[in-house]
């Protein structure tokens, strides 16, 4: 590709700045409506529509030069600097505001492609250059932020050489997006599945369910009946400890119960000596994999602290998440633990997990901590239900290939992502041109 750069002046339509602070107010948010966009709607390469908060068209029609629309870019100019996303084409809604601490880019569509001008500021070149008129003074701010990004000068190619390039890369983002849509069916089809049988205590609905001795499961009749409610021939008994009815013969007991939970290292206690390493597995990298920042450790740690694909974390401290990790092997940090047991299967303990997830960030708000603190002491006081560990057997032959799957498509995502980020600053300099 051409190194003549191109100012961003002769390409830019519109540039705007979002509306004052105090232009929208907690009050101003409704159920539906129009979105306002924050920083976490601009974490990736597009717009991520998700949990948008939104202000009535009304509200809205009075933003003017704050309201962004599909093929607009979104850049963050105060706080999480390096933020940039566009408004795809397909995008769910019309009109979008922006928020006080972004700013509005609208192109010249015969010069420049929107989605190829946003990865071309995601890689290293195009954020330094993005970061240039950067304020180190207080809050993270790119100073007269409209003015100086039009006065930016950017290598820029013919439009049919940026919509192939944009072509290839946005193909391979299309594929983690849809990667990521079906494990969010399959993570809720499982979970369906384990709240049907060991929240809601209903009938299966399958057609030749696991038949079980009643005694064994705490029946008082003789014949094998099917697991379920009283539909299925259980009899629910109400248990004062928890406050609701539970199938007669099921216990209460607690999640330090059914599963052990080992914290991680203080990994930095455990430098590389040598060229073989493990990278560390942080909250961030729970959450966004490894990345080239993350840190190293020797791989003679504890076996104990090392993590395979498959197992179960739930961070502890600062944030309250659980997960089944499919970032390969890494080794573990403190303030996470690895959730193991001898006693019930993954998805059991995992599950009673992320629903009892919501009561500890309940407790952490009550307790006004940063977002939690989650100790063993807290782990032996939860209260929970308890089924024959027979039934938690035969959930898992089923939900047990949907999390197999799960890992396989995290991991093919990985692969694509790595894929796309070592491709994209060879096409955006030239390096590798498309057919």
């Amino acid at each position: 590709m051409s190194k003549t750069l191109t100012p961003l002046s002769e390409v830019i339509d519109e540039i705007s700045m979002g509306p004052f602070g105090s232009d929208i107010k907690v009050e101003n948010f409704v159920s539906s409506g129009v979105p306002v966009l924050n920083g976490s709607n601009l974490t990736g390469f597009k717009l991520v529509e998700d949990e948008f908060k939104y202000v009535t068209e009304e509200k809205a029609s009075t933003f003017k030069k704050a309201i962004a629309r599909r093929g607009d870019i979104v850049i963050t100019h105060r706080g999480t600097l390096g933020q940039i996303s566009y408004i795809p084409e397909n995008s769910k809604y019309d009109l979008y505001v922006i928020s006080q601490s972004q700013f509005r880019v609208r192109l010249k569509s015969k010069k420049v492609d929107p989605a190829f001008f946003v990865y071309y500021f995601h890689t290293p070149e195009g954020q330094k250059r993005l970061l240039s008129f950067k304020n180190h003074v207080g809050v993270p701010a790119l100073a007269q932020a409209t003015t100086n990004f039009r006065k930016l000068e950017i290598p820029l190619p013919d439009l049919s050489t940026q919509q192939k390039i944009a072509a290839v890369l946005t193909a391979l983002d299309a594929k983690i997006e849809l990667n990521a849509r079906i494990n969010a069916e399959l993570e809720s089809m499982a979970k369906t599945l384990y709240d049907y049988w060991f929240v809601q205590f209903a009938p299966l609905p399958f057609g030749h369910p696991p038949k079980y001795d009643m005694e064994t499961l705490g029946n008082t009749e003789s014949q094998p009946v099917v697991f379920g409610g009283t539909e299925g021939g259980r009899k629910m008994v109400w248990n004062e400890e928890l406050k609701r009815e539970i199938p007669l013969g099921w216990e209460v007991g607690s999640l330090l119960d059914i599963a052990d939970y080992m914290n991680g290292l203080p990994c930095q206690k455990f430098r590389p000596t040598g060229k073989d390493f493990l990278r560390v597995i942080k909250i961030r990298e729970m959450r966004d994999g490894f990345t080239e920042d993350s840190e190293l450790v020797r791989p003679d740690i504890p076996e104990k602290a090392i993590i395979e694909n498959g197992d179960v974390l739930f961070s502890w401290s600062a944030s309250l998440e659980v997960m089944i990790w499919s970032g390969g092997k890494g080794a573990l940090n403190q303030h996470i633990f690895k959730v193991t047991s001898d006693k019930y299967p993954k998805s059991f303990y995992y599950f009673q997990l992320v629903n009892y997830l919501q009561h500890f960030k309940m407790m952490a708000e009550n307790r006004k901590t940063t977002m939690g603190h989650i100790t063993q002491e807290h782990l032996k006081q939860s209260r929970i239900v308890l089924p024959p560990k027979e039934l938690t057997e035969e959930l898992d032959k089923i939900i047990s290939p949907i999390f197999e799957k799960i890992i396989i498509n995290k991991q093919e995502s990985q692969t694509l992502t790595e894929l796309r980020d070592w491709l994209l600053p060879m096409l955006m300099n030239g390096q590798i041109k498309v057919g």
